[in-house]
């Protein structure tokens, strides 16, 4: 008999293991066998390791650091060809991004979940799970870094973003991005950095609060292609952590080309870094890890910006 690949199955919760219970409310209780017991993968063995079931929402940056390092343990036995994360899609594109920071190994890492619970009528998490697996299983998967299976799409976790609450298609891939660095850390335990949402008419209380709260780093959701106004701009030039503009559109290349006084122009002459590529929730993840990592300025410039 021909040998079948190793996938390692890692399971943290999520949509994908939820029921409606009495009270209405779904919560993930699904073991994952029976997870595995919807879905039909004789040609590939699996291996499974229950690392959680928790509602990605409630996850932390550190616990999505364990998720990472449970899949990079998985990775530790030779045989293991790849690794399925079972995930909520809450949080599953800052896990999957930690994912593509964390594990330096070329062999697969895929994310997978679920829109629907598994008691509704038309279930999507066993197709998803299906495919993840075979994807994990597949040696062209080998050296595109983490993945994200998905609605029928197999999506690279740098730059995919979460585009529906409510469709089996869930997530979409952003512009594609530049090669990530592979970081080494100690732990995120403890670490703080903040989002900062921008709007029309917006001041720089946020960033001030951010820092008395102690942040470390700030990232800016900004309007158009990483755009504010001058009074956000006095905030980013008075600032003493690093801030990293990104913007709340979903999609494409974000380039600092607008002046007059409060445009992405002004915010790098301020010393903001842009992000070229990543959104606000996966900038934070990479900022965070830069600066556990003991990044300077200059390599967390060109990690956001793609040189």
């Amino acid at each position: 008999m021909p040998h079948r690949p190793i996938v390692s199955l890692v399971t943290t919760g999520g949509t994908i293991a939820s029921v409606r219970g009495e009270d209405g409310a779904s919560r993930p209780v699904l073991s994952p066998r029976e997870l595995l017991r919807a879905i039909e993968v004789d040609d590939v063995e699996l291996r499974v390791r229950e690392h959680g079931a928790v509602d990605s929402s409630s996850l932390s940056l550190a616990d999505m650091e364990g998720i990472a390092d449970a899949a990079r343990q998985e990775l530790w036995d030779p045989e293991v060809g790849g690794v399925v994360v079972v995930h909520g899609t809450d949080t599953m594109e800052e896990s999957a991004l930690l994912a593509e920071l964390r594990i330096d190994d070329a062999r697969p890492v895929v994310f997978t979940g679920a829109q629907f619970t598994a008691d509704h009528p038309d279930p999507d998490g066993p197709a998803n799970l299906r495919a993840a697996v075979l994807a994990a299983a597949d040696p062209a998967s080998r050296g595109r870094g983490a993945l994200i299976a998905f609605g029928g799409r197999l999506l690279p976790a740098a730059g995919a973003y979460k585009h529906s609450a409510d469709r089996a298609d869930g997530f979409r891939a952003g512009s594609p991005a530049p090669a990530l660095p592979r970081l080494a850390w100690d732990s995120l335990e403890g670490r703080r950095v903040d989002i900062v949402a921008l709007y029309p008419g917006a001041d720089g209380a946020g960033i001030d609060a951010a820092q008395a709260a102690g942040s470390e780093g700030i990232v800016l959701a900004a309007l158009g292609s990483g755009n504010a106004n001058p009074r956000v701009v006095e905030a980013v030039r008075r600032a003493r952590v690093p801030v990293v503009t990104s913007s709340r559109v979903p999609t494409g290349r974000l380039v600092p080309s607008y002046g007059g006084g409060g445009g992405g122009f002004d915010l790098v002459e301020a010393g903001a870094i842009h992000s070229s590529y990543l959104r606000p929730g996966q900038a934070r993840v990479l900022l965070t890890a830069l600066l556990a990592a003991g990044a300077g300025r200059e390599e967390i410039r060109r990690a956001f910006e793609g040189d």
